[in-house]
């Protein structure tokens, strides 16, 4: 699978950060311990994972970051989302391509609501 890593310059310093090529609202690099770990397309039903995501995130109206953090104590893992400037300014200063082989969010860790 072909990201992006970013480079962002922010208040706090540089950041890296993994995100999909088309930068939709509903594709997700999730981190599990600050590295990248897996991918989440909430419209991408083929997978159970993300359809379980779906029906977690969207129809339920919760946010990404809440289902992770639920996902989180539930599991004992750490997922996340990054963040790339809480204060609003963030600027790329470098961006290459790279390859990943980012599987889904296992479906035993979201099996918790269903």
């Amino acid at each position: 699978m072909t990201l992006l890593a970013n480079t962002y310059r922010t208040l706090s310093g540089t950041k890296e950060i993994i995100e999909s090529l088309e930068k939709k609202a509903t594709q997700w690099v999730v981190y599990k311990d600050y590295k990248p770990a897996f991918f989440v397309d909430f419209y991408d039903l083929e997978k159970e994972s993300n359809a379980m995501m779906n029906s977690l995130v969207l129809c339920s109206k919760r946010s990404i970051q809440e289902v992770l953090g639920i996902i989180n104590i539930k599991n004992n893992v750490n997922l996340s989302v990054p963040v790339i400037s809480r204060l609003g300014y963030k600027k790329i200063i470098k961006s290459k391509k790279i390859e990943l082989d980012l599987g889904p969010i296992p479906e035993e860790w979201l099996a918790y609501s269903l």
